[in-house]
């Protein structure tokens, strides 16, 4: 499949394209939308004016607000006509600075709630639209996708309502366990990787790299994120290691699990190595850190932690701290969900912008076309690699 460009001609739509962006991914959907408006502009004036009615518009964004009554109960009301439409649903389930007032009380949104809210818009959308599209970039309860014993399993539940819903795809990012898309196997499922933009965005803000087998490594900090490191690798043509936990299965301790006898590291020495160390979130930032604190005493060169989804739970002291005793370089996360000011501000986040991704992701789908080549972009990271090693930095 040709990717979709101004100058590329496509079939018709699924239906008039409608955006809409819950108060959770207001940013974020702006921006998306800003290149939809573009792209699909350009194409009307390439074009005959009747390609499509409503094709080209200078707003995909369709209004709806969730107001809450006095008790915290809400609802969904959609201000416009969404009868035929080929709608897609956007929501951070991870932003939690948007507070509702209960009562007397100013609560702060919590996964829950977004996701709550996100299915009264599907509900307010009802039979109406010609099909329902999900963009979740965090996957909600991503980590709780296996049963431990007596469990629920919330990930899979939360899929099944959304696909019984009437939802017909369900397009997410780097998901923890993507073999939870086996709760729902008739419907569409895609998590999609931002290798790309970590490789851009680490290019374009850094000098002087070597991307070889002699200067180069990914490295992933446990056995979860071997993934992602080897097909890095594998796509720069460079080596990979990784850390694993050797447990001590002599001893139990009172939670039922056994003691962390040592990290071994296993892959080619590093010594005087740049590193990518990649994994698909950061929570309280303590297993990145350490694993970079340990790739430095191995003689470890530059490192750059690249991770999915910045929560920083713990707040950003031990990022300052671990930063200011040289342990890395810089840190990517991407806005997929929400960053605070703090965090934008910091000399040593680089922010990997994602929404001309998704805005391809969603033009695509919607003229129903395959987006294997968007999922796949191993010859968009050669290229970038190219560009850099031709002009020693990546050009705007």
């Amino acid at each position: 499949m040709a990717q979709l460009t101004p100058n590329n001609v496509t079939p018709l739509p699924v239906g008039r394209l409608g955006l809409i962006p819950t108060e959770s991914c207001t940013e974020l959907g702006k921006k998306v939308n800003d290149w939809l408006v573009q792209w699909r502009s350009e194409r009307a004036l390439q074009e005959s004016p009747s390609v499509f009615e409503g094709y080209s518009r200078d707003d995909y964004r369709i209004t709806v607000k969730n107001p809450r009554f006095g008790s915290g109960e809400a609802k969904c009301e959609i201000h416009e006509s969404v009868r035929g439409d080929d709608v897609y649903v956007m929501v951070d389930v991870c932003n939690y600075s948007i507070t509702y007032k209960m009562g007397p009380y100013n609560n702060l949104m919590s996964p829950d709630d977004h996701y709550q809210d996100m299915k009264r818009v599907i509900a307010a959308v009802g039979s109406k639209a010609r099909r329902i599209n999900v963009i979740m970039p965090y996957l909600y309860e991503s980590r709780q996708v296996k049963r431990n014993g007596r469990e629920s399993l919330d990930c899979a539940t939360a899929l099944q309502e959304l696909t019984d819903m009437g939802v017909e795809n369900i397009i997410t990012f780097d998901a923890h366990d993507s073999r939870v898309q086996n709760a729902t196997p008739l419907s569409g499922f895609e998590t999609v990787q931002p290798a790309y933009q970590f490789i851009k965005a680490l290019l374009k803000n850094v000098s002087g790299l070597q991307i070889d087998d002699d200067h180069f490594m990914l490295v992933s900090p446990d056995e979860g994120s071997m993934n992602r490191a080897v097909y890095l690798a594998n796509v720069l043509g460079v080596n990979m290691g990784m850390y694993y936990e050797r447990l001590d299965y002599t001893t139990l301790l009172p939670n039922g699990h056994h003691p962390v006898a040592a990290y071994e590291f296993l892959g080619p020495k590093l010594h005087g190595q740049d590193i990518i160390l990649i994994d698909d979130m950061i929570s309280s930032g303590d297993t990145v850190i350490d694993t970079a604190a340990r790739l430095k005493q191995r003689g470890a060169g530059r490192i750059f932690i690249c991770c999915t989804f910045g929560h920083f739970t713990n707040g950003l002291e031990k990022f300052d701290k671990a930063y200011a005793q040289g342990l890395f370089d810089k840190v990517l996360t991407t806005n997929l969900i929400y960053q605070t000011p703090e965090l934008l501000e910091k000399p040593y986040y680089i922010s990997c912008d994602m929404s001309k991704y998704i805005a391809l992701i969603v033009d695509t789908l919607n003229h129903d076309l395959s987006v294997s080549s968007l999922l796949n972009p191993v010859d968009r990271i050669k290229n970038c690699v190219q560009k850099y090693n031709d002009r020693g930095r990546l050009a705007e």
